[in-house]
């Protein structure tokens, strides 16, 4: 099996941030859990989802290779220095978590601002960072076990999951 996207995960996270329950078109999901529903989703998702970048450095390249810039058209078209951007693509250099920095690259990369395509761009950002992306509230990171635990199909006690039913129930 593949494994999971940060995208998917991403989707499969929000279950838990989400006041109001929404029942997917595919599946009829009214008499389960959230919990229950968070693991027939994740799996779903991670069954489904096929990622198209690996890294950001994937997706930086690849969106530039699309738009049709070799690396040294791109920087002297945007300011860039090629050095930097070719270690950016290859992986040798973490992109910077600024938003301004992130916000110039997307714009160059012509990668609309709460697209599909930007969400895998910020997470992509963070996750070459060892970082959790900031739309992840500090509330909602107590369920990551969960999540982690789900994806790797592993089976958690009843005890922790009626704990974190009444957590959600109570927020």
């Amino acid at each position: 099996m593949r494994p999971p996207t940060h995208g998917a995960m991403r989707r499969a996270f929000k279950l838990f941030t989400v006041q109001k329950e929404k029942e997917p078109p595919t599946q009829n999901l009214q008499n389960l859990t959230i919990i229950q529903r968070c693991i027939i989703l994740t799996t779903d998702m991670i069954n489904n989802q096929k990622s198209e970048y690996s890294s950001f450095g994937a997706m930086f390249r690849s969106k530039r290779v699309n738009l049709g810039y070799t690396l040294r058209s791109f920087c002297e078209r945007y300011d860039y220095d090629p050095g930097n951007i070719s270690r950016l693509e290859r992986d040798l250099l973490p992109p910077s978590l600024e938003d301004d920095i992130l916000s110039g690259y997307a714009k160059a990369l012509q990668i609309s601002k709460g697209s599909e395509d930007w969400i895998s761009f910020i997470d992509l950002a963070h996750i070459a960072k060892n970082k959790l992306p900031s739309s992840i509230s500090n509330e909602s990171r107590q369920f990551l076990p969960l999540l982690f635990r789900t994806i790797r199909g592993k089976q958690i006690s009843k005890d922790k999951i009626e704990k974190i039913i009444e957590l959600i129930n109570e927020s």
